[in-house]
Order: structure tokens, then sequence, then C-alpha cells
């Protein structure tokens, strides 16, 4: 996963207020909007207690809860710096709880977390519920989205909505498989899942571009998702649940290879430090652990980081501050353009919850 929707956060100076917040807006909560608020006045007490200053409080209570248009549950992620709104996006699902921090470096993990695994894909629910002949009477309603999961939750793809009559279905099928093609190609679509009609699907299916078609997943059911939400959600969280997208699984397969032959990488907090200050970092690997203890020391630069204060010391840094291990990690991925991958440990468990592929091999000792 790259990170480059952070970089703009991290060209801001600190320090910063970092708010995730539930503000599910579904049946079961009476009054969202008072609930959202109640939420939000402990987190308020919570920045006020690190020493958070009142413009950066009020920036962050202006903007808790603006999503309203948004429905279902979902969660926000508030940074503020000095007063102002340093960033702001929408969490495909409500953080595991509502937390709030200030401090020097923005606390993004958690975030870069609920984009992952960030697969590019096209979703089609074929609309039918006639007689299976091109005579019958009727139409065929096409619904598509192209987005990225989970992101599209709350942050909608690109839509297709159209009606065909029944007797047309059989040509306008090939026209609208090239329509969708078009609409993939834009962010490299790796899975395309179609729902629906089994016979309309089936000659919607085979009327795809070559490039489509070798991607198909069909899904049983109706297929029908909430106004607002992603196209098909519920089929989609089933389906992606545990997968990496596919540019992470090539990462993953690097990295196993270099695992498996000594070569170029490194497991471990100390060692993927010690990466990450020479810039050798090629993607880092991480076992998601919100409650890590591991602690780092940071520079005001993403490579000035160190496991103790001394070493930064010795450098001649003189503003360090200790900041949690995925804080301080997190900016030294942006700052050298480095990338993630949130692994689950039963796909690769990692001495200290991290690993790194390196962009080089240390040269061999000399004889």
């Amino acid at each position: 996963m790259r990170l480059s929707f952070l970089e703009p956060l991290y060209k801001q100076p600190g320090p910063f207020a970092s708010v995730y917040l539930d503000t599910s807006r579904d049946a079961a909560i009476e009054d969202p909007d008072a609930a959202v608020q109640l939420r939000w006045r402990r987190l308020r007490d919570a920045l006020m207690s690190e020493g958070a200053d009142r413009d950066s409080i009020t920036a962050v209570a202006g903007t808790v809860g603006s999503d309203t248009d948004v429905p279902g549950t979902h969660g926000q992620a508030v940074f503020t710096a000095h007063g102002h709104l340093a960033l702001l996006d929408e969490l495909p699902a409500p953080p595991a709880r509502d937390t709030a921090h200030f401090g020097t470096l923005p606390d993004t993990m958690p975030l870069i977390v609920q984009h992952a695994p960030g697969i590019p894909y096209l979703a089609v629910h074929v609309h039918y519920g006639g007689r299976h002949s091109t005579d019958a009477t009727g139409t065929v309603r096409i619904e598509a989205e192209v987005g990225t999961w989970p992101l599209t939750k709350v942050t909608p793809g690109h839509r297709l909505d159209e009606e065909i009559p029944v007797a047309d279905w059989t040509r306008a099928a090939g026209e609208i498989g090239r329509e969708l093609e078009g609409h993939a190609r834009r962010i490299d679509v790796e899975t395309v899942v179609v729902a629906g009609d089994v016979w309309a699907r089936g000659i919607l299916v085979h009327r795809l571009p070559a490039a489509l078609r070798g991607h198909v997943t069909t899904v049983e059911g109706a297929g029908e998702s909430e106004p607002g939400r992603a196209l098909l959600e519920h089929r989609l969280e089933s389906l992606f649940e545990g997968h990496l997208a596919a540019h992470d699984r090539a990462l993953l397969d690097a990295f196993l290879t270099e695992q498996a032959r000594d070569g170029a990488f490194a497991e471990g907090l100390g060692p993927t430090v010690s990466a990450l200050q020479r810039d050798r970092v090629k993607a880092l690997f991480l076992n998601n652990h919100p409650e890590s203890p591991f602690r780092l020391w940071a520079g005001p630069e993403p490579v000035q980081l160190a496991l103790a204060e001394q070493e930064l010391r010795s450098y001649g840094i003189r503003e360090v501050s200790e900041e949690r291990a995925d804080t301080a990690l997190a900016r030294a991925l942006v700052g050298t353009r480095a990338e993630l991958v949130v692994v689950p440990e039963q796909k690769l468990w990692l001495s200290e919850g991290v690993g790194v592929l390196l962009r080089y091999a240390d040269p061999p000792p000399r004889a």
C-alpha cells in the first residue's frame, strides 16, 4: 500500500491533535448526533489533559460529526494543528474504541490500517426477474461501481446505472461490457464481482472484454445494498476478508523469497529502524497490534528515529520526542516513500510485529 495520501499531512508542522471517533448513523442509534457529541466530549477532555491548545480543540469540535450524509456504521479520523484542520478522512468501520492524542507527530497508523487491503474492484448487480428469453417483455437493470475496497463503504466510487429492454439485452451487454472496461482500466481493477439474475448476468459475463472476463467472480443472493453505501457491500465483505491486494501479495512473496535465502530483508523493531534510518526500505510488513507497548524516539525528520534517546542526541539532534513505535514508523514510511503491507499473523508472523523488504541487500563480507 502506498501512503502518498498522507504526504500533505506530514508537510505541516506539529504538534497535532489526532482523533478517532465512531460517527455511525444506523437504525440501532436513536439520536446519532447526540451520541457523537457525547463521545466527542470525552475525547475533548482527553486532549485537554495532554496539553492540547484551545484552537486545536476548537478545530476538532467544528469537524467531528460533519459526515451526516454517510449512512450506516463508520467513523471519522480528524487531525488538526495550530487551530487548523490538517486532514479529515472517513473510516469504513468505526474505530475499535474512540481515541484522542495530542503530540509532536500525528497518530496515523489506525487510519492507514482502515485503508487496507486497498483492493481495486468492479462490482456489478444485474437486476432482472422475468422470463429467461430475449423475446420477453420488461427490462434488465445494471448497477455497477468501480472502487477500492474498503474505502467505497464510505466514499462511493464511479457508478453506472442503466436499464435495457430485454429484447436488446444480448446486443447491449457487449456495449455495457466495453463501458465497464474503460472505467475499470483507470484503477487497474483486479476483481470483477457479479451478482443478480443467473441468466441475465451470464449473458453479460460472456460478453465482457477478455481483460475483465478473466477476473470475474459470481456471487449468489440478491446483493441488495444500503443507499449511499458500497454496491454489494456485504458480498464484498465476505469475499475480501483476510485478502491482500495483488500488489501487496507480490511484495509479500518477494519478502518471503528474501527471507528464505537470508537476503534483502530484516525482521524485528531494531533492524527495521536501522534500515529506515538509511532509507533502505522498499516495503514494511506489519502485524497490526493497536495496543503494542513498543516506543521509539523521533527527531524532526522522517528518518530520525531510534530505539534510544541517546542515539539521536549523539547525531546532534536536539529536538527529540518519545512516540508510539507505529506513529514514528508511519512518518518514516511516508517520508521515504516506502510501502506498507498490513499482514495478518496467520499469513506471516513477524518478530515484534514488524519486518521489511529492503531495496538492496548488504554486500557480502570481504574475505
